[in-house]
């Protein structure tokens, strides 16, 4: 029950934090929506002459990728924020109070999933407007997704932040990081119509089945080994840095 009080107690202030300053919530959310905007007609053009080897509503195969573009360059960056804490003492005047160090690792990831849903309806309504069509029931499924990539995600960068302590090492593993997982993922455009190498290369990205999975929602298939793999993929991946977090948080709050 303790943990459950200090996670909320944590969450709510960073919440408090957050909206003080909204504006790098909106920042954040700009270059999916330029994307969207600028790059979005282009593929759709694309799409519609059959060059991706797809079918259906343009948007409803580029939005989800947009969706995970958000939640790579969004989640991932929220160590700099602990890295911060660190260094201004406050994560050591958490250490002396009676709040679980869990707890103050799950509040800032709970902050995190929140902020992350939010800046991903947004953009979905601007989708909306430039022509997405997708079931209620397939953008819920990919609101969880997208979830779940902000739990992996955030925990996996407060580790690395609170491992390191260092913004230039976080920045430099996040750009070696999330790099090729744009490239090798299949968020832009579908890794199908690459030569088989490539295809090899991307079948190691958790994210190539997690984006696959999200696009089978938007178009209304909700079963299938596609959707199977995504989910089970996406869990195993939380857990993983879930775990991974959960160690170091521990092993430096005991230092």
């Amino acid at each position: 029950m303790n943990f459950v009080l200090d996670t909320r107690l944590v969450f709510g202030r960073q919440m408090r934090l957050a909206l003080r300053n909204p504006v790098w919530t909106v920042i954040s959310l700009l270059q999916p929506v330029m994307f969207l905007v600028f790059f979005g007609p282009l593929f759709a053009s694309v799409f519609n002459r059959g060059l991706t080897g797809g079918a259906g509503n343009a948007y409803g195969y580029f939005v989800p990728g947009l969706l995970i573009q958000l939640g790579l360059f969004g989640s991932a960056s929220v160590g700099f924020s602990i890295i911060a804490d660190f260094r201004y003492g406050i994560v050591d005047r958490l250490r002396v109070t009676m709040v679980s160090r869990l707890a103050i690792l799950a509040g800032r990831i709970l902050r995190d999933v929140v902020v992350l849903l939010v800046q991903s309806v947004m953009l979905i309504l601007v989708g909306l407007a430039f022509g997405l069509r997708a079931p209620v029931t397939g953008i819920l499924i990919g609101l969880g997704f997208i979830a779940l990539i902000a739990v992996s995600l955030s925990a996996l960068s407060y580790g690395i932040g609170l491992l390191t302590k260092s913004e230039a090492v976080l920045a430099s593993g996040l750009n070696l990081l999330i790099m090729p997982i744009v490239l090798l993922s299949g968020i832009m455009l579908p890794l199908t119509i690459g030569p088989g190498w490539l295809q090899g290369i991307g079948s190691v990205s958790p994210f190539r089945y997690i984006i696959d999975a999200m696009r089978e929602a938007y178009v209304g298939n909700y079963g299938g080994a596609v959707m199977v793999e995504g989910i089970s993929v996406a869990v195993a991946m939380a857990l993983i840095c879930l775990c991974a977090a959960t160690m170091i948080f521990l092993r430096e709050n005991s230092r």
